[in-house]
């Protein structure tokens, strides 16, 4: 198992909404070539991160009502959570820079 936490229907509320940090969720599949490939920089971030924010995983295909609560309609789709709410979304495969630097600003803000 990797750093990044996976979330299931029934602690995603607990575990996303109720954080006090800043937390980027993989919303994701195994089938899923670009998810695939974000996998690496999203464990990476996990372990970066460590104390300062939460880095988890959501497997659309086993939390069908987390996904349509969230409009998912492609993935990889990453969002940055803070407070409960989304702060920063990205749709498609990106660069850990990108996430890195999302994470960044959710805990500056």
């Amino acid at each position: 198992m990797g750093l990044a936490r996976e979330l299931s229907s029934s602690d995603f509320d607990s575990v996303v909404l109720q954080s006090t940090v800043p937390v980027l969720v993989d919303f994701w599949a195994p089938w899923c070539g670009p998810c695939r490939m974000v996998a690496p920089a999203v464990e990476q971030l996990a372990g970066e991160f460590q104390g300062k924010a939460l880095v988890c995983k959501v497997n659309v295909d086993d939390c069908q009502d987390i996904a349509m609560r969230y409009r998912i309609t492609s993935i990889p789709t990453l969002m940055v959570f803070k407070g409960g709410q989304v702060v920063d979304q990205f749709i498609g495969a990106r660069s850990k820079e990108d996430l890195k630097r999302a994470l960044e600003n959710a805990i500056a803000a």
